[in-house]
């Protein structure tokens, strides 16, 4: 245990951060492992592959995840920024590499190959992005010289433009919401919300028209006779063969036909072995995850903090919202990891980058070290001494 008297930068970083947070966060990351060996091993086996390939595989991408989360932790609101920016920069760039010179993989260009690891870069633009638009909304409120809605506004198009020429509709569709999340959070005029929102839904509109691959989901998903609908009939079968209390470990059936049982669906055959009981608290610490991390938000008083704050954790909600809406057939496929229980290695390293930047956000700071960032006002500098 850390000493309170201890002043070192682990000493600082101990009695500083949430550590409730940082548990919940662990745990969820172990709950992963557990529940990925119920996905796994039918997709490895079909796959010829070792039983325990993916979770083998996934502790290699979950040790340096971990690093990279507490390493990131450490940082201060500034180079928080500052890594962003350099993140965001290099994933566009890999992002435009990979339209030209990565695999097609299912119809779209999302991955590049660096000294033989793939790599989805716009894993790691979603963190990047969300902590740039709340430092433009933040910096827009705070000086009048700084067109930040602007500069948000010319931020969203520069990065879903690349995104939807691999095409990725579901990240695409992730960042818009949470980039509209933080402009409504920033307290800009209704008038501009219900223009985005209108925005939004025209957009819908064209990728339907436009993407037969959206198209050909989105009827699916409305009607079961229009396509072959099979991952989500077994997706619900696994949840009613499960029941409220599952098969059991290894005892599970449908998740042996079930598609990407350890990434998309990994959730409905989590809900086959070991119940709906076990769904719904991984429901619970998604959960609490986000609203402590809404309550840490809402007591920070740096308006930075508070939105890039926010922005993490809408983002981090709404991606494992949309997952389980697509395994229980309220949405139709996005293709959208489960946040840290999803086999996948730059998912996994991106949310925890992005975890990190939480982790280090919501860090309690003396209030001299925002008076550094915002200066008294001169009125107090010319009080009376005693």
């Amino acid at each position: 245990m850390v000493s309170r008297a201890e002043r070192s930068i682990v000493g600082d970083w101990w009695w500083t951060i949430d550590r409730f947070l940082l548990a919940s966060l662990l745990a969820l990351m172990v709950a992963g492992l557990v529940l990925l060996m119920a996905g796994g091993p039918p997709v490895a086996e079909r796959l010829g592959l070792s039983t325990f390939h993916f979770v083998h595989r996934q502790v290699m991408f979950l040790l340096p995840g971990i690093g990279i989360m507490l390493a990131v932790s450490f940082l201060s609101p500034r180079l928080v920024r500052r890594v962003a920016l350099f993140i965001y920069l290099i994933s566009l760039a890999l992002i435009m590499l990979a339209l030209h010179f990565g695999p097609e993989i299912k119809g779209a260009h999302r991955w590049i190959n660096i000294g033989g690891v793939g790599i989805q870069p716009s894993e790691f633009v979603k963190p990047a992005f969300v902590i740039l638009a709340a430092w433009a909304f933040s910096e827009g409120s705070r000086r009048s010289d700084m067109p930040g809605a602007g500069l948000a506004l010319l931020l969203l198009p520069a990065t879903i433009v690349p995104l939807v020429m691999q095409p990725d509709f579901g990240q695409t569709m992730l960042i818009t919401i949470t980039w509209a999340g933080l402009f409504f959070i920033a307290g800009l005029h209704w008038f501009w919300v219900v223009g985005l929102g209108g925005a939004g839904l025209i957009g819908i509109g064209a990728a339907y028209q436009f993407m037969p691959h959206v198209r050909g989901r989105i009827q699916r998903f409305m009607d079961k006779d229009s396509g072959d609908t099979f991952q989500v009939d077994t997706a619900m079968e696994s949840f009613a063969h499960g029941g409220w209390f599952g098969t059991g470990p290894g005892e599970g059936t449908v998740k042996r036909i079930l598609p990407d049982a350890h990434t998309d669906f990994i959730f409905s055959a989590t809900a086959e072995e070991f119940g709906v009981i076990v769904c719904l608290l991984v429901l619970f610490i998604y959960a609490l995850i986000v609203l402590r991390g809404l309550s840490l938000a809402r007591r920070n008083e740096d308006t930075f903090c508070r939105l890039a704050t926010a922005g993490l954790l809408l983002m981090f909600g709404l991606q494992a919202s949309i997952n389980m809406a697509v395994n229980t057939h309220l949405m139709p496929a996005k293709g959208m990891t489960l946040p840290f229980i999803s086999y996948g290695g730059s998912s996994l390293l991106s949310l925890a980058l992005a975890m990190g930047f939480l982790i280090a956000l919501t860090r309690r700071r003396p209030r001299a070290e925002l008076m550094d960032r915002y200066p008294a006002a001169p009125a107090a500098a010319t009080a009376p001494q005693a």
